[in-house]
C-alpha cells in the first residue's frame, strides 16, 4: 500500500493546483464581464474618470517619455553598430520609426503603466477593502465595480493610447538626437526617410496594442485589489501579483495581436 501513496499524492497535488486555476480563471472571467457591463452602461461617474485619466494619462507621461526617448537613442546606436557592417546605414531611420511604433512604444508604455498604476490601483482598492471601505460603499447602496473599476478601465482604454502616442514621437526623436549628433546624419535626410518609410497602419496597430494593455493594466490592478485579504500583507501581496500578472500577460498579448494585425 506504501509504495501508492507517492502518486497518488502527486495526483492529489496536480489537480488541486489545476482546479484553483480554472477557479482563478472563471472569478477573473465573471469580474472582467461585470466590469465591462458597468463601463458601458450609465450612471457614470465623470469626475471619477476625469481623476483616473490625470492618474493614468497626465502623471505618467515623465516615465513613459523618459523611456521612449532613451529607446529610442539605443535602438538608433545598436541598429549602427550592426547595419555599418553590411553597408547598410541608411536603414537606421526606417528600423526606428517601424520598430517604435508597432512594437517598442506600445509595449514598454504597457510595463512602465503596469509597475505605476498597476501598483497603485491595487494598493488603494485592496486597503479599501481591508479597511472594509468596500463593504461600506455597499451598505452605502453604491455598486462597488460601478464606483471604483468602472472609472479606472475607462480611464486606462483610454489614456494609454494617448501615451502611447506621444511616446512613440520622443522615441523617434531619441534616435534622431543620436543620429544626428552623434552618428553624423543629415538631418534634413534622416526625417525624409522617416516620413517616407512612416506608415498609418503601424501607428494605428501600435495604439490598437495600447488600448488593450491599458485595459490589461487597469482591470488586473482594480482585481487583485477588490479581492485582496489579510489586511497590510494581503495588500502587498495583491499589488506584486497585479504588476506580475499584467506584465506577463501583455507581453503574451502582445504577440496574438501582432498576429492578428500583421499576418496576411
Amino acid at each position: 500500500m506504501h509504495e501508492f501513496l507517492h502518486p497518488i499524492r502527486f495526483l492529489k497535488t496536480v489537480g488541486r493546483v489545476f482546479f484553483a486555476f480554472l477557479g482563478a480563471t472563471g472569478k477573473l472571467a465573471i469580474f472582467t464581464f461585470t466590469s465591462l457591463m458597468h463601463a458601458l452602461t450609465p450612471p457614470y461617474y465623470p469626475r471619477l474618470i476625469g481623476q483616473q485619466m490625470i492618474s493614468v494619462g497626465y502623471f505618467s507621461l515623465p516615465v513613459v517619455g523618459l523611456t521612449a526617448v532613451f529607446t529610442g537613442m539605443v535602438l538608433a546606436l545598436q541598429s549602427y553598430t550592426g547595419f555599418s557592417r553590411f553597408s547598410a546605414e541608411s536603414a537606421i531611420p526606417n528600423v526606428v520609426v517601424l520598430s517604435i511604433t508597432r512594437e517598442l512604444g506600445p509595449v514598454l508604455a504597457g510595463l512602465m503603466v503596469a509597475g505605476r498604476v498597476g501598483a497603485a490601483m491595487a494598493a488603494e482598492i485592496g486597503t479599501m477593502r481591508v479597511t472594509e471601505q468596500i463593504d461600506a460603499l455597499v451598505t452605502l447602496s453604491t455598486n462597488p465595480q460601478k464606483y471604483l473599476v468602472a472609472p479606472r478601465l475607462i480611464a486606462g482604454l483610454a489614456m494609454l493610447p494617448l501615451l502611447v502616442l506621444v511616446g512613440d514621437i520622443i522615441g523617434v526623436f531619441g534616435g534622431y538626437i543620436v543620429s544626428v549628433y552623434k552618428l553624423g546624419f543629415n538631418p534634413s535626410t534622416y526625417i525624409i526617410n522617416t516620413w517616407n518609410f512612416f506608415q498609418v497602419d503601424d501607428l494605428v496597430s501600435g495604439l490598437i496594442k495600447a488600448s488593450v494593455f491599458g485595459f490589461i493594466v487597469t482591470l488586473l490592478g482594480c482585481y487583485n485589489g477588490f479581492y485582496s485579504k489579510g489586511g497590510a500583507q494581503g495588500v502587498g501581496a495583491a499589488t506584486t501579483m497585479a504588476v506580475v500578472s499584467a506584465s506577463i500577460l501583455i507581453l503574451c498579448s502582445d504577440y496574438f495581436l501582432t498576429e492578428l494585425l500583421f499576418t496576411k
